[in-house]
C-alpha cells in the first residue's frame, strides 16, 4: 500500500516498443514490501526484459507494484483488461503458501475461463529444477481476450516459469484475438 492508501506504485520501463508490436503486455509485481518501497523489485524487470527480447511482436507498455491484497490485485487486473485492452498479464509474487499471498483468488476472481495446461506446465518443469514446486498454487486463464497468468515471486522462479509457456504464448495470443492465420499454427 503507497502510504497507506492502496495505489498501486509503477515502475517505467526502460525500453521504446517497436512499432510493428502487436501483443500488449502488463506486468504486475504484487509485494508487500515493494509497494512500501521497502524492496527493490527484481522479478517485473527482469520478466519485462525477457519478454522485449525474447517476444519480438510484443511491447510491455504497464507495469505496477501492488500490496499482498485481494482488492489492490483484482482491480488492476481488471483494469488492465478492460480498459488498457492488454493482450498478456504477466504477474509475479503471491503465489504460494503465505497467509497473505492471494495472487490466485484475487486472479480467479476475474477470470472467465482457466488455462490449467499453462500452470501445469510451469509446475511440471519447475519440479525438475525444485521440489518445491509443487508448493506453487499459481494459476492462469482469460477475461476477454486477454491472458492472464501467475508466475513466482522470485527472479529465478519467474523466468524459468515464463520460459516454459514462452514458446506458445504469441499463438495463445493469436487465438484471443483471433487472428485470421491462428489455426495455421497449430
Amino acid at each position: 500500500m503507497l502510504f497507506g492508501i492502496g495505489l498501486p506504485v509503477f515502475w517505467p520501463p526502460t525500453w521504446d516498443c517497436e512499432d510493428g508490436a502487436v501483443i500488449r503486455v502488463g506486468i504486475l509485481t504484487i509485494s508487500d514490501r515493494g509497494a512500501r518501497g521497502e524492496r527493490k523489485d527484481l522479478s517485473g524487470p527482469a520478466l519485462a526484459q525477457t519478454v522485449a527480447e525474447q517476444l519480438p511482436t510484443a511491447c510491455v507498455v504497464e507495469t505496477a507494484i501492488v500490496p499482498d491484497e485481494l482488492a489492490a490485485i483484482s482491480a488492476t487486473l481488471v483494469r488492465w483488461a478492460d480498459e488498457s485492452k492488454l493482450n498478456l498479464i504477466l504477474t509475479t509474487g503471491g503465489t504460494g503458501f503465505a497467509p497473505r499471498d492471494v495472487t490466485p483468488e484475487a486472479t480467479l476472481t476475474v477470470l472467465d475461463r482457466l488455462a490449467p495446461g499453462l500452470a501445469e506446465a510451469m509446475r511440471a518443469a519447475s519440479l525438475l529444477v525444485t521440489s518445491h514446486a509443487v508448493l506453487s498454487r499459481a494459476v492462469a486463464g482469460m477475461r476477454g481476450r486477454t491472458l492472464i497468468v501467475n508466475l513466482p515471486g522470485s527472479p529465478k522462479g519467474a523466468l524459468e516459469n515464463l520460459a516454459t509457456i514462452l514458446p506458445v504464448l504469441s499463438h495463445a495470443i493469436e487465438l484471443l484475438m483471433e487472428a485470421p492465420d491462428a489455426e495455421q499454427h497449430h
